[in-house]
C-alpha cells in the first residue's frame, strides 16, 4: 500500500535515524579499536571521520523531512539504471559470477580488514539509502524477508573470515610456519568449556528471538482460499532455490533429482577425496579445486537463487529491479521452443515424427523417441562422452589418483551440477525449453 512521501518518511524517521546511529556506534568503536589496540592513529581518524558523517546521516534521517532527507536518498539516476539494465537474470546471474571470480583472484587484497569494512559500510550505507525509497523498503522491511537480509550480511561475513585464515594460512605454509590453527589446538573439554559456551549461546539466542518477536509481527495471513491464492506464492526461503530452478526444469528434476544429487554429492565428499592436505585449518591453495566447486556450487547456483526469488521475483514471477513497483499486470512475453522443434522444424523444415493414430503403446514409445533423438543423444553424450574426455584432458592428474569408478562419479556429479547454469543459459540465448520433450509421460529435462 502506497503513501505519500511525507508519509512514508514521517513513519520510517525512527528506523532511519537510529539506522544510521548505529552505523556511528560502530565506526566509533572501530576508531577506538585501532587507536587503542593496533595504535593507528592515522586509520583512527578515518574512521572517528566516517562516524561523524553517519551521525549527521541520522539527524538527516531522524527529520523525517523529504528535503532533509533527499542528501542521504539513492539518487534516481542509479535507481533507473538498476531496474532498467541490471534487474535481468542475465546480467545477475553473470555479474555474481563475475564477482566471485574477481573475489577470488584478488583475495589477498579483499581479505584484508580495511578492505572489507570498507566493503561492509558502502554496503551499509547503500542499504539505508536505498531504504528511503518504498518499493525497496517494501521488500526488505517485510516480515519474511528481514532474517534473510540479515542471513546475506552473516554469509558475507563468514565467507570473509574463512577466506582471512585461508590467506593467513596460506602464507604461513609458504614461509614454512604451521597454519594458524595448529597454534590453539590445547585440549578442551566437553564439560565445563563446550557446554558452558552452548548455554550462553542458548541464553543470548533466547533474547534475541523474544526482542524479535515483540518488535516484528508475524508473517500470518488470511486462511488459505483456493479461489483467491496469493501472487507471487512463495516457498519458504530455504526452498526457494528450488523454486527457482522450476523456472527451468520439470518439478521431478528441479524438486526431486537435482536436490537428490545434491545429498549423495555431500554423502560421498569423504570417499572422492584423495587430497590429505588441508584437514583442519583453513587454506585456499593446497585444495583449489574443491575450493572452486564449493563456491561455485554454494554461493553461486544455490545462494544467488534464493536471493534472486526472495528479492526480485514478483507477481507472476515475472523478474523486478529492486526500487520498480510489483506491477500484477506485467507480462513478458516469452516463446520457449524444445529442441525436438528446433530441429525438425527449424532446421530440416518438416514436421515432428509422431506415431500414426491408433499405434500400440510400443509404437508410439519408438515414436517418441526417434522424435527426441537429438536431445537424447546430446544428453547420452554429455553424461558418458564427456568425462573420458575429462579423464584425458583437464582432469587427467584427478583420473590417475582417483581410478575410473571414484573419477566418473565425481565427472557426473560435477556434470550434473553444470545442468543448471547450462540450462539457464540455453533459455536466456536461443529460449530452449527442454533438451528431451516428452509431454505424452511428464518426463522432460
Amino acid at each position: 500500500m502506497h503513501v505519500s512521501p511525507e508519509e512514508f518518511l514521517s513513519g520510517i524517521a525512527g528506523f532511519l535515524g537510529s539506522y544510521y546511529l548505529l552505523l556511528a556506534v560502530m565506526n566509533g568503536i572501530a576508531a577506538l579499536y585501532v587507536w587503542q589496540k593496533l595504535g593507528r592513529g592515522g586509520l583512527a581518524i578515518c574512521w572517528t571521520a566516517v562516524s561523524a558523517l553517519f551521525l549527521i546521516c541520522s539527524a538527516l534521517g531522524y527529520s523525517g523531512s523529504p528535503a532533509w532527507v533527499r542528501p542521504i536518498t539513492m539518487p534516481e539516476m542509479i535507481r533507473e539504471f538498476v531496474d532498467g539494465r541490471l534487474a535481468n537474470a542475465v546480467v545477475y546471474s553473470l555479474g555474481t559470477l563475475s564477482g566471485l571470480v574477481v573475489l577470488y583472484l584478488f583475495r589477498e587484497f579483499f581479505v584484508r580488514p580495511v578492505v572489507a569494512w570498507v566493503a561492509l559500510n558502502l554496503s551499509l550505507l547503500a542499504m539505508g539509502m536505498s531504504i528511503v525509497d518504498q518499493e525497496f523498503a517494501a521488500i526488505v522491511t517485510k516480515a519474511d524477508n528481514v532474517p534473510i537480509v540479515a542471513m546475506v550480511f552473516l554469509l558475507g561475513f563468514f565467507t570473509w573470515l574463512a577466506g582471512y585464515r585461508a590467506v593467513r594460512n596460506d602464507r604461513r605454509l609458504e614461509e614454512g610456519l604451521e597454519p594458524l590453527e595448529k597454534l590453539d589446538d590445547e585440549k578442551v573439554l566437553v564439560w565445563p568449556d563446550l557446554v558452558y559456551t552452548e548455554m550462553i549461546c542458548m541464553v543470548v539466542l533466547t533474547a534475541i528471538l523474544i526482542l524479535w518477536a515483540i518488535g516484528l509481527q508475524a508473517p500470518l495471513e488470511a486462511p488459505a482460499s483456493s479461489v483467491k491464492t496469493p501472487n507471487p506464492s512463495k516457498a519458504p526461503w530455504y526452498f526457494l532455490g528450488l523454486q527457482e530452478m522450476l523456472v527451468y526444469f520439470d518439478p521431478w528434476m528441479a524438486g526431486v533429482v537435482l536436490p537428490s544429487l545434491v545429498v549423495f554429492g555431500l554423502m560421498a565428499i569423504p570417499f572422492l577425496d584423495f587430497n590429505k592436505e588441508g584437514n583442519g585449518y583453513y587454506t585456499i591453495k593446497q585444495r583449489k579445486f574443491a575450493y572452486i566447486v564449493f563456491q561455485i556450487g554454494f554461493l553461486e547456483i544455490w545462494v544467488t537463487l534464493i536471493v534472486l526469488g526472495t528479492f526480485l521475483r514478483g507477481p507472476n514471477w515475472n523478474l523486478f529491479g529492486p526500487y520498480e513497483f510489483w506491477d500484477p499486470h506485467k507480462v513478458e512475453a516469452l516463446n520457449n521452443v524444445d529442441l525436438s522443434q528446433y530441429f525438425w522444424v527449424k532446421m530440416l523444415g518438416m514436421a515432428r515424427p509422431s506415431a500414426p493414430e491408433g499405434a500400440e503403446f510400443g509404437t508410439q514409445i519408438l515414436w517418441i523417441m526417434w522424435r527426441e533423438m537429438p536431445g537424447i543423444v546430446l544428453t547420452v553424450a554429455y553424461l558418458l562422452v564427456l568425462p573420458p574426455v575429462m579423464a584425458l584432458t583437464v582432469l587427467r592428474k584427478f583420473f590417475v589418483k582417483m581410478g575410473f569408478i571414484r573419477f566418473m562419479v565425481l565427472s557426473n556429479l560435477l556434470l550434473m551440477m553444470a545442468i543448471l547454469p547450462i540450462k539457464m543459459a540455453l533459455r536466456w540465448t536461443i529460449n530452449l525449453k527442454y533438451i528431451i520433450s516428452i509431454p505424452e509421460y511428464f518426463l522432460n529435462l
